[in-house]
Order: C-alpha cells, then structure tokens, then sequence
C-alpha cells in the first residue's frame, strides 16, 4: 500500500484552488440516469469514488467518459437495473442510484449498503419516503432488495431525520413522479441546493432547496444539460485548518464564505485571522491556537461531520482543554489513537472526545482508517517535529483529488511512495 511520508514542522503558506465537491458530484452522476439525452458535468473531481461511480453507471449500460476534466454521461440505454453488489461494497453512497433508477426504469435491485469504518448507514429513511411514492420494496435475504414501482406519485414525506441522502434519493425519484411531493424536515447542506439547481438545469421543478422544506413538481421528462458543481467545502476547509496548526497563511479559492461559517466561526474563535476576499477565504494562523470549551457535528448549518477528524487534530495542539461531539456518527473517533501516537493527549468518552493541548507533536508511523481520518493525521503530520509516515492513505484518494501537490504548492515536504 502507498504511504505519506511528512517532515513537518514547515508552516502551510499560499494559494491553492478547491477542487469540485466530492458530495455534489456524486449525486450529480447518479442523476444524469434520469434523461437519455447527454449531459456534461464540469469541476468534477477525480476520486476514486467517482471512478466507483462510473464503472456502475457503465454496468447498467449508459456511458460515462472523461473530456478533459468534464464528465460526458448519455443513459440512452439503460440495459440493466441491478446494482453490481461488488460496487455497493466499494462505495455505500451508490444508494442514492435507487431513486433514479426507480424513476427512469420504474425498477431496481440493489444490496444493503452495510455498515463503514465510522459507524452505520442506515437507509430506513431512503425506503420510507420511496415507499411513499408508491414503490414496492421487497427484502429478498442475503442483504439484498428488490424494488418496482409502475407508477410514482408524489406525496407529503416528512424525515424524522434531515437525512442528505434520503433527501436526494426522493428529490430525484420525484421530478419524474405525478403530482407534487412535499419533502419536510430535508437536508439543507449546500450540497441539496447544488443538485436542486442541477435537476432544474435538467428541466425540473424543484424549490426550497437550502431550507428544511423542499418542493418537487413532477415532469414528464427531463433533458441533457451542462452544469458545473460547487466547490468542496470540506476540502478547503481541511487546507484553512492547516494553516492554523501550522501557524501558517492559506487562501482557498473558489471557496463561498456561507458555505464555510460553522468552521469559519471556530477558526476566528482559536484566534486565526479570517480575510474574506471576493471568491477567496484566507486563514492565517497566529501563534498557538486557543482550545474550544464545547464543539458539536450536526447537520449543516452546524458544524460539519467530515470536518470533525481534521478540527480535533487542530486542537492538539491549542492552548488549554477542549472537548468535541460527534453526534452524526457513532464511530468516528478512530484517529483519536493515531492522534495520540504522536504526542497527542485525547481521551474519549462515549460520543465526546476530550483534547488536552500539548506544547507540540513528534512525527510517528501513524494508519488511516477511513477518508477524513486520513487526512486529520496528514495535518498532524505537517505540524509535527520530525517525519511522519501515514499508511492506508487510499482512504484520501476517496476525497482528495491532489491531496499531495495542493500542500506542496503551499510548502509542504510530503511524498507518496
């Protein structure tokens, strides 16, 4: 397995340009099944999530090709509506394939996407609501289900959890459905208001994307578009966090400063210097950051899950006690150990992790144990004293496009051998 190999101790200094939201693109790609006529995404990242993505979409007989760095997707044809169980495994999220497949062919079957390295998925939520519009979903055994629906209708559907991707799965699902459908208590991520605006460049009726009731007004058809996604919040995110554990100067572009407030509130809190600049956000560190009494993930707009790894890898090193929760996942402080192994001082106690900061970190062989985690320890390993080899690093490749050349551009000594 390929390894990153870190002299830290150099501060993060300069520019460097987000790549495209690894959140948006993927439902982005799941949607294009819903029209047999071409579409064109650009800003799509090349992760190996995405390359998942491609090869089911292939399997159920559209084409799914690079031109440079857009994505040319035609579902024609689409010549199979069973989902490889092989690439459910690979890449959970290919749940959210059931509402356009649903949609577009009126069938599908697919496995149980399992549990993942920081806590479950369920998908109670996906089939509730696409029960509501009128699918038949049958259990089948060996974690696998079939689901058919002649007809979709819309419906009155209210999560008892704003979860992201039941609320893409039943906002794809609608837009070719009868009537109306009414999604409450929704997912109000940024990423919704992506695919909303999306699904409407297609030909949709879709509104209220960004608050917590979202409205969807069925077509008859939808046609090809060409649309370019957001830009990865938790990407650039991840690169501001670096400068303040480096006590460095970094600018993320395109970065949209409402889309980045939760960390962008916490980064002003640990005392960094926060310059917002037309489609730039600068982050400059400003000696030794200072500990947070009392941080909590929730759903955006709170503080954002896939940010919690690289924050408390951040606080390591603050000046007093911190204490961050994790309430979207059950597991996700499986860095904490890793952390530790290079002089951090983290004790966690059921969903809460406690950050007592120390003076500074020592480089160590440290594991990625998932994507964020991954790049929580890479962090740590720039701001740490010595060399740091991170293993497992194919978990990043899952969200970091050039992970690598982006923290050399900003003076980082990193390799991946």
């Amino acid at each position: 397995m390929d390894r990153f190999v870190i002299a830290g101790g150099r501060p993060l200094c300069g520019a460097v340009k987000v790549q495209g939201a690894k959140n948006s693109a993927l439902p982005s790609i799941a949607a294009c099944i819903l029209t047999g006529e071409p579409v064109r995404l650009r800003n799509i990242p090349k992760l190996t999530d995405i390359d998942v993505m491609r090869s089911i979409l292939h399997s159920l007989g559209a084409e799914c090709e690079w031109e440079g760095d857009d994505l040319v997707i035609s579902a024609e044809r689409i010549n199979d509506c069973v989902i490889p169980e092989n690439l459910m495994r690979e890449m959970r999220s290919s749940i959210i394939l059931l509402g356009p497949l649903l949609a577009r062919a009126g069938r599908v079957v697919a496995s149980y996407p399992g549990g993942y390295a920081i806590g479950s998925r369920p998908i109670d939520l996906h089939l509730k609501g696409l029960r509501a519009l009128g699918v038949q979903i049958e259990d089948e055994g060996r974690g696998l289900l079939r689901a058919h629906a002649e007809t979709l209708r819309g419906a009155d559907i209210h999560l008892s959890m704003p979860s992201v991707g039941a609320t893409e799965n039943i906002m794809m699902a609608a837009t070719l459905a009868t009537g109306e459908t009414i999604i409450r208590n929704a997912a109000m991520e940024p990423e919704i208001v992506d695919l909303q605006n999306f699904l409407n460049a297609m030909g949709a009726g879709i509104s209220g994307a960004g608050t917590d009731c979202l409205s969807i007004r069925g077509v008859t058809r939808l046609h090809g578009a060409e649309y370019a996604i957001i830009p990865d919040r938790i990407v650039a995110g991840t690169y501001l966090l670096g400068a303040v554990m480096t006590r460095g100067h970094v600018t993320v572009f395109p970065a949209p400063p409402d889309q980045l407030e939760p960390l962008l509130a916490k980064l002003r809190e640990m005392g960094a210097l926060v310059v917002l600049d037309g489609s730039g956000v600068t982050a400059v560190g400003r000696g030794r950051p200072k500990a947070l009494d009392s941080v909590k993930t929730s759903p955006f707009p709170g503080f954002p899950t896939d940010l919690q790894a690289p924050l408390l890898a951040a606080l390591c090193l603050a000046d007093g006690t911190s204490v961050l929760t994790e309430t979207v996942f059950e597991s996700r402080f499986k860095h904490v150990d890793e952390l530790n192994r290079l002089g951090a001082s983290i004790k966690v106690a059921g969903r809460s992790a406690v950050i007592r900061g120390v003076d500074r970190l020592t480089g160590a062989l440290v594991s990625a144990s998932d994507l964020r985690a991954g790049a929580a320890l890479t962090l740590a390993g720039l701001a740490a004293q010595g060399i740091t080899v991170v293993e497992q690093v194919h978990h990043i490749g899952r969200g970091y496009a050039s992970l690598v050349e982006d923290l050399r551009t900003l003076g980082a000594a990193i390799e991946r051998i």
